[in-house]
């Protein structure tokens, strides 16, 4: 699996916020979004998510244009911004409805996501009653939980105690072969310790 983002350009109300970029991404790698806030990370992944259209450029999923179709990579999961769920629903039962939509994984699979972000014990409490950082690691869970090929996470660790980001950056290590993995951050030393590439973003630019 590959991603190529070729000459991909975005404009807002005649605001330039992505400046014609050019990458790729590749399978078994991690690779960091680094820049201040505002610098243009969050747009450049809604894009890659196919969230926007590029104003120009193209991005291609080995060698898909899905956005001539409206369509969306079917091994793609995301969290981008705040993660919302149904307030009156709770955790667990957030995640099962969303399962539900490919029916591919079990209470059990769901579970272990839970697990793996520290979240299994809060599982049935309302996510009304959740926390910041509760609220982070539910949106982590319902990333991972049904093992998908490509994975963006956009400042996945707010609010998360240490120990918890400790696990998940082991875990994203100890799946990335078969995977492509993209996490933003404005917190550089986050990314050192995952990262197989650091993609370092300035005002809508990728920086040498």
């Amino acid at each position: 699996m590959n991603i190529k983002v070729k000459n991909v350009t975005k404009v807002f109300n005649e605001n330039t916020i992505i400046k014609d970029i050019t990458y790729e991404f590749k399978t078994g790698n991690i690779y960091g979004l680094y820049g201040r806030n505002g610098s243009g990370k969050s747009v450049f992944l809604k894009l890659l998510s196919g969230f926007y259209l590029p104003t120009s450029g193209v991005i291609l999923y080995d060698g898909k244009n899905y956005n001539e179709n409206n369509e969306f990579p079917p091994s793609l999961r995301v969290l981008i911004e705040k993660p919302t769920f149904f307030p009156d629903m709770t955790g667990f039962e957030n995640l099962k409805l969303l399962a539900k939509i490919q029916n591919k994984i079990s209470d059990l699979e769901i579970e272990k996501a839970l697990e793996i972000v520290n979240l299994l014990d809060q599982k049935d409490k309302k996510y009304s009653k959740y926390s910041l950082g509760m609220k982070q690691k539910l949106g982590i869970a319902q990333v991972i939980m049904e093992d998908p090929q490509i994975m963006f996470l956009d400042e996945p660790f707010n609010g998360i105690e240490q120990e918890t980001v400790k696990k998940l950056l082991a875990y994203f290590t100890k799946i990335k072969k078969n995977k492509i993995i993209i996490i933003s951050t404005h917190i550089k030393e986050d990314l050192d310790n995952l990262s197989d590439y650091i993609i370092y973003f300035d005002a809508g630019k990728i920086k040498d």
